[in-house]
């Protein structure tokens, strides 16, 4: 049975007292859930986020990283530098870093394949726009992700992977993809894995759903047969509406 993962993405958002205080409120909220918890949060973020966490049931995750260890990379940060101060998660392959920073298929698969070298434990983001699903192309689209994010990846990695299906046009504009549908592209992910790996080692990865998440569909979303929990956005940085999210199944 594969575990239900609730990651909070806070994008470009919470100064480090914000991030302390959400934390300090979050952490009663969520201390019985049975679900992950994991909150991926600014690099300025990280080791306030870290000190705070200790003793609770909340890992802590960054939004990107690069893939060389070290080097004249103005103005990035390595994976190396993200274990070193207790990161376990890592976003991989964002929309947004996508359309905004020429994130490609290839430079997602480097980095998954440093943040699984480092002991980090990457959320592989993968996902249509709306022209694209408007002209049938979702399952072309994202399973053609999926082979180009998973090349090279041994089969024993894959327990270390979590996928995020964030469809682009339901990301932070109150769009959702119906559960059917999200469910539907979910398993054709998980089918292009199984083409990949087997079936048995593509049962056992984590597919997460993002786009528009809240606590009013969470419940639905992830109760469906393929979604393994969420990636959230906006709703993520409301202590209250996140532990809500997170307590779906309460």
């Amino acid at each position: 049975m594969r575990r239900k993962v609730i990651a909070g993405n806070w994008k470009m958002n919470m100064l480090p007292n914000e991030a302390i205080d959400f934390i300090q409120e979050l952490t009663p909220l969520v201390k019985d859930t049975k679900n992950e918890v994991v909150l991926c949060v600014p690099y300025t973020d990280l080791f306030y986020a870290l000190l705070h966490v200790q003793d609770t049931n909340i890992k802590i995750g960054a939004q990107n990283m690069h893939w060389e260890e070290k080097g004249a990379y103005t103005g990035e940060v390595s994976a190396p530098m993200l274990k070193s101060i207790g990161v376990e998660y890592v976003i991989i392959g964002h929309s947004e870093r996508r359309q905004y920073f020429a994130e490609t298929d290839e430079t997602v698969n480097k980095k998954i394949k440093s943040a699984l070298a480092h002991g980090l434990k990457p959320i592989v983001c993968v996902g249509e726009t709306l022209e694209q699903r408007e002209a049938g192309e979702t399952e072309k689209v994202v399973t053609n992700q999926i082979a180009k994010a998973f090349e090279g990846i041994n089969a024993s990695d894959l327990e270390k992977i979590i996928v995020a299906y964030e469809p682009i046009w339901a990301i932070g504009t109150g769009k959702t993809a119906t559960k059917e549908d999200a469910n539907a592209t979910i398993m054709q992910i998980r089918k292009k894995i199984a083409e990949i790996y087997g079936q048995n080692e593509a049962e056992g990865v984590i597919i997460q759903y993002g786009g528009s998440v809240k606590s009013s569909n969470a419940k639905e979303l992830f109760e469906m047969s393929d979604i393994d929990g969420g990636l959230v956005g906006g709703a993520s940085l409301k202590a209250e509406e996140f532990s809500k999210i997170v307590k779906f199944d309460e």
